[in-house]
């Protein structure tokens, strides 16, 4: 007998935000190539469903009549016709969150949450997607089996909005398989009009106070070095600079860029000569990881997620101390956390995610 895990696909059709999108995809893929004997991966999406390049590696798709915004408010209701029992994983909260009988009916609904920016940041949100992520992680609260998050430290955040007791599961996230500096990756740089020289952030105006924090530090710490500014949403990019000029960093010196593609990312972040990350917050730090693949010296603000992260692959420092901690990283320490980072960078994969999965789903 087949057993199959049904994988929520909504961001593969309609996706809300790049990461999400691209982990939804490593990972479903990493799923099935990690398969034990007698299972198989198949998809749950909204409509109009899966392109043939997205289905790879999947043995069916289940397409839902409705499309995701619709699924989403009807998830948020409770109301989920159509999706069936059996096991199944969400990549994010957006899962068909019921009462069910996970014994008898062999029912199983794991849902994953990547960041609290609704608490702890719901300026970033509209007002209806703050009352969504609110409403379905009290869904996950009453119906969840487990919810898999990707650090302790937003494990321990979480524990302090419901009771969620020992359902609670550490499972990181990773950077895409493959992920390298590509061959042509002056080319890149060149196409999207950089500089061969320069360090890299990420964020948008919603994180003002963070990357005020970030644009300090280049000013205090007298790096002549341009600043590239990754991940701004459409629309925000005048905001930033106007942010980087009050911190006292030239506007012709910031270059703004909003969601790149996986190898454009990784020809910019490899042309860094340090990544800093400015934000304190418990999101799962894509950025960073990333850049630990790569080998670059990480610069930053020192909060609980990323000690966990980084460990010691990195100089971890209170916002206001930033400047000279990147001093240290461009002077004699960069050697040192290229090491680093590259060595702290194989405790993330998501082919070890994807076999945590297959064994909480067996677990369960």
């Amino acid at each position: 007998m087949t057993v199959a895990l049904r994988v929520v696909l909504d961001q593969l059709v309609a996706p809300t935000a790049p990461a999400l999108a691209e982990a939804s995809g490593e990972l479903v893929r990493a799923l099935a190539e990690t398969a034990p004997s007698g299972c198989v991966v198949e998809g749950i999406v909204p409509s109009p469903g899966l392109d043939d390049a997205d289905a790879a590696g999947l043995a069916d798709v289940h397409r839902l009549a409705l499309a995701r915004r619709e699924l989403a408010a009807s998830w948020q209701l409770g109301i989920a016709p159509g999706v069936g029992k059996g096991m199944i994983h969400a990549p994010t909260l957006l899962a068909p969150l019921v009462r069910h009988d996970r014994v008898n009916d062999t029912h199983q609904l794991v849902a994953t949450v990547w960041d609290l920016r609704a608490w702890e940041a719901p300026d970033t949100l509209s007002r209806t997607e703050v009352v969504w992520y609110k409403a379905m992680l009290k869904r996950a609260e009453k119906h969840a089996d487990a919810i898999v998050v990707p650090t302790h430290a937003l494990a321990a955040r979480l524990g302090d909005l419901g009771r969620f007791g020992r359902r609670v599961r550490v499972i990181s996230g990773a950077a895409p398989a493959g992920f390298r500096v590509p061959n042509d990756h002056v080319g890149r740089l060149r196409a999207l009009d950089l500089p061969s020289f320069f360090l890299a952030t990420a964020g948008g105006a919603t994180e003002s106070d963070a990357l005020a924090h970030a644009f300090r530090a280049v000013v205090e710490s007298g790096e002549t070095a341009d600043i590239v500014v990754l991940d701004c949403p459409e629309g925000e990019e005048p905001a930033v600079v106007e942010i980087a000029s009050r911190a006292g960093l030239s506007a012709s010196r910031v270059h703004v860029r909003g969601a790149l593609d996986t190898w454009d990312r990784a020809a910019v972040l490899g042309g860094a000569s340090v990544f800093l990350a400015p934000s304190r917050r418990s999101d799962w730090p894509w950025r960073v990881v990333e850049a630990l693949v790569l080998g670059v010296p990480i610069v930053a603000a020192d909060s609980p997620v990323h000690r966990e992260v980084l460990v010691d692959a990195g100089i971890l420092v209170w916002q206001e101390e930033l400047g000279a901690a990147l001093v240290r990283a461009t002077d004699g320490a960069a050697d040192r956390l290229r090491v680093l980072s590259r060595d702290r960078a194989q405790a993330f994969s998501w082919r070890e995610s994807a076999e945590r999965i297959w064994a909480l789903h067996a677990d369960l």
